[in-house]
This record gives C-alpha cells, structure tokens and sequence, in this order.
C-alpha cells in the first residue's frame, strides 16, 4: 500500500460536481443565477481537491445550487448526483 489514501465520499463529490459543471457549460440557454451555480460548483470542486469538505460548507454550496439551478429540468439528474454525493458526508455538526 502506497499511502496515498482517497476518501471514496469525495472522489464520488469529486465526479458528480464535475459531471454537473459539465452539464451546465453545455446548457445553451442563460438563466438568472447561473453565475451562483457556476461559482458554487467551483467551490465544491475546490473543497473536493482539498480532500477533507466541511461538512456544514458543503450543505450551504448544494442549497445554493440547488436554488439556482432547481427549475432547470435538463440538470435535475445532475443536481441529484450532487446532492448524493453531498450525503454521503452524513449530517452536520450541532453546534450550540
């Protein structure tokens, strides 16, 4: 064993974000928040390069995309893999 260790929860985050960003940069049409989709989605794939996502961050960037891009039926299959792959993290912390 070489050491090199990858969660399995973020390369599953890893590939659907980028199966979505794929599918909204082939998306022709605009729409008013595609900027947010756009940059959370950056976000997300950034937090997944990291290796180790907060978990409460992770939550907040999909209820972003998810406002932004709910009504766009060509990325509900999309926007699915992302929220599974946002679960797989399990529930946030309780702070308080």
């Amino acid at each position: 064993m070489t050491g090199s260790y990858e969660d399995p929860r973020v390369a599953e985050l890893r590939t659907a974000v980028s199966r979505l960003r794929r599918e909204l940069a082939a998306l022709p049409s605009e729409f008013p928040d595609r900027a947010i989709a756009e940059d959370e989605l950056a976000a997300l794939a950034a937090m997944a390069s990291g290796g180790s996502p907060e978990i409460p961050r992770l939550r907040n960037s999909l209820l972003l995309i998810a406002g932004a891009i709910g009504s766009v039926s060509a990325l509900a299959r999309g926007l699915s893999g992302v929220r599974e792959a946002v679960n797989l993290f399990g529930e946030p912390t309780q702070r308080g």
